[in-house]
C-alpha cells in the first residue's frame, strides 16, 4: 500500500478504475478532466495513451492548488489499428468477429501530476490478450447485452467479456484499465522526489 501524504484525485469517471485503487487500499476522490481527446493526432499508441493521460491529469491539477492527480487513458491495438468504442450493434459484432481467435494489444498510459510544483510524469503499460475462437451465436449473444457498446474494441474484460478470453500475457489490471502494480510504484518515487525536493526548482525543471 502506497500512503500519499497529500490529497489524491482520479482523473476519471471510469467505475473499473475506481475499484481497483480501491482494492489497493488507496484514499482518493474522483473528478471528471472534461478533457476532449484527440484521436486522429499521428503518434504511435504508446505516445498517444501517455499524451492522452497526460492531458486528463494537467486538465484537473490546473484547477487545485495543492493535489497529486492521477489521469488514465486505454487503447486497444488490433492489426495496427486503435478500435474505440462501437457506436452501433453491426459495428461491435464486426469488431468481435475480428478480435475472435485473435490477440490484440491493451495499452494503457498512466500520468501522475502535481498542482503545486508543476512536476508530472507519464508512463504506458501493454498487455496482451487472445480471444477464444467465437462463433455467431456467441458474438449476437454478448453483443444483445449492450455491454460492447460502452468498451472499446466492443468487449469490458470486467464483465461479461471475460468469457470470451482465451488468455492474457501481462498485468490483468491494466486491461481493465490502471496498471496498478506500476502506477503504485511510479506514486511512491513520484512523492518521495516532490517531498524532497524545494517546489521552486522542481517547477523550474519540469518533466
Amino acid at each position: 500500500m502506497v500512503m500519499v501524504t497529500r490529497k489524491l484525485i482520479l482523473a476519471s469517471a471510469s467505475p473499473w478504475r475506481r475499484k481497483i485503487l480501491t482494492d489497493a487500499g488507496v484514499s482518493f476522490t474522483v473528478e471528471e478532466s472534461g478533457y476532449k481527446e484527440n484521436m486522429s493526432l499521428k503518434l504511435p499508441p504508446h505516445e498517444l495513451a501517455k499524451k492522452l493521460a497526460l492531458g486528463k491529469a494537467l486538465a484537473v491539477a490546473r484547477k487545485h492548488s495543492d493535489a497529486i492527480v492521477i489521469g488514465a487513458d486505454t487503447l486497444i491495438v488490433h492489426k495496427k489499428k486503435i478500435l474505440g468504442k462501437p457506436k452501433t450493434r453491426l459495428l461491435a459484432k464486426a469488431m468481435l468477429e475480428s478480435l475472435s481467435g485473435a490477440t490484440h494489444t491493451i495499452i494503457t498510459g498512466f500520468a501522475i501530476a502535481d498542482s503545486r510544483t508543476r512536476e508530472h510524469v507519464s508512463k504506458s503499460v501493454s498487455t496482451e490478450v487472445t480471444f477464444k475462437k467465437l462463433s455467431s451465436r456467441q458474438i449476437d449473444e454478448y453483443v444483445k447485452t449492450g455491454e460492447p457498446l460502452r468498451a472499446a474494441g466492443g468487449y469490458a474484460i470486467q464483465d461479461g467479456g471475460s468469457k470470451l478470453i482465451k488468455g492474457i500475457k501481462g498485468d490483468y489490471d491494466n486491461v481493465a484499465g490502471l496498471p496498478m502494480k506500476e502506477l503504485l510504484a511510479e506514486l511512491k518515487r513520484f512523492e518521495r522526489k516532490v517531498m524532497h525536493t524545494p517546489p521552486k526548482k522542481q517547477a523550474a525543471r519540469g518533466n
